[in-house]
């Protein structure tokens, strides 16, 4: 009795083909990584913008309207997350305005000027941006 044995076949990659598939994920990471280089810093500044703008700003005018001024310079941002001990006092405080303390995209907490020096019928609020110094291009602020 003769046996016959079959060789199945087996289906695998090559490693030429493997190397094709390596220099095409190549060659597709190269075009698309440039063009995403430098969104990080643009989003960064987008958030900024829109919490100086939407939500401190917001929050700001309803504490300015709840109790007749903004904080002051003093009492600074901490006045939306606690009611303020120091004058003028608000009598009509019906916080917290803001869940969180208020820091922007680069970890530093938003500067705060009432009365402003760019506004100085209300407040100056603002971010130093991303070199941390006040005075250069990159700040970001609600009187631009």
């Amino acid at each position: 009795m003769k046996v016959i044995l079959r060789q199945e076949k087996t289906s695998a990659f090559t490693l030429i083909e493997i190397l094709i598939v390596i220099i095409i994920i190549a060659a597709l990471a190269s075009m698309v990584v440039p063009r995403l280089s430098g969104r990080s810093e643009q989003a960064k500044k987008a958030i900024a913008e829109a919490d100086i703008r939407s939500n401190l700003g917001t929050a700001l005018r309803l504490y300015e309207l709840e109790n007749g001024n903004y904080p002051t310079t003093a009492q600074g941002l901490n006045a939306l997350m606690v009611k303020p001990n120091s004058d003028p006092v608000p009598q009509n405080w019906n916080g917290p305005y803001i869940e969180n303390d208020p820091v922007d995209p680069w970890k530093r907490t938003y500067g705060y000027k009432c009365p402003g020096v760019h506004n100085t019928t209300s407040y100056d609020l603002y971010s130093l941006g991303k070199d941390g110094n006040e005075g250069t291009d990159d700040d970001i602020g609600n009187w631009k």
